[in-house]
Parts: C-alpha cells; structure tokens; sequence
C-alpha cells in the first residue's frame, strides 16, 4: 500500500502477442544473474531477475551488444509511449540493480 520505488522502463512490442509484455500477477522467480548474452537475439542485459516463465520474462537493464556495451538507441526508449523488448521490462542500470539486489523471491509482482 505504500510506493517505495518509482522506475523508467521500456516494455514488450504491443503489436505482437509473442513480444508483447503480459498483464496479470505474478512472483518473482529464483533465476537472476548478473550478465546474459542472447546470440539469437544479438542483445544481452545486466542485472536480470526473473519474474515469470523461469527466465524468459525478466527485469534487467537496457540491452547490451555482444562486447557488453550498453545499446544507446534503446536506452533512449526508456520511459517511452511503445514497445521495446520481448516482453521483458528494460530499466535503467541503477534501477535493474536495485531490483536485482533487493527484491527477494517469490515477492509479488503486478503488471498492469
């Protein structure tokens, strides 16, 4: 009943129901790390926590390149009107890690 945290974030593609980030309640799962690296997808992230699907649907970081470094044009996306990822919700560094750090398993999460 009280906000303790206020975040940035950039969600799934809303025109598809395969990328678009999925309403409902769910829990905070026991995969998190700090570094992935999708080879499919060309993108990785930072400071990931699962939320649903056993680390198909994160909390992590704007995405990383191959060589680790942040992908600008997608953190530009962050706080934005639209979609940017495939349903995982994109943070800022600070916040990914705070989640990452902080949020303990099986915490509630409500995706509205």
């Amino acid at each position: 009943d009280k906000v303790l945290y206020t975040m940035y974030c950039s969600t799934g593609m809303t025109n598809s129901t395969d990328t678009a980030t999925p309403h409902g309640t769910y829990y905070i799962q026991a995969e998190r790390g700090e570094t992935f690296y999708n080879a499919q997808e060309e993108e990785g992230a930072n400071y990931y926590t699962s939320w649903s699907g056993h680390g198909s649907l994160l909390f992590h970081t704007v995405p990383i390149d191959v060589n680790g470094n942040y992908i600008k044009s997608e953190a530009a996306k962050l706080g934005k009107k639209g979609g940017a990822s495939h349903g995982c919700v994109r943070l800022t560094i600070p916040d990914a890690k705070w989640i990452y750090t902080n949020i303990k398993y099986n915490t509630k999460v409500v995706i509205d």
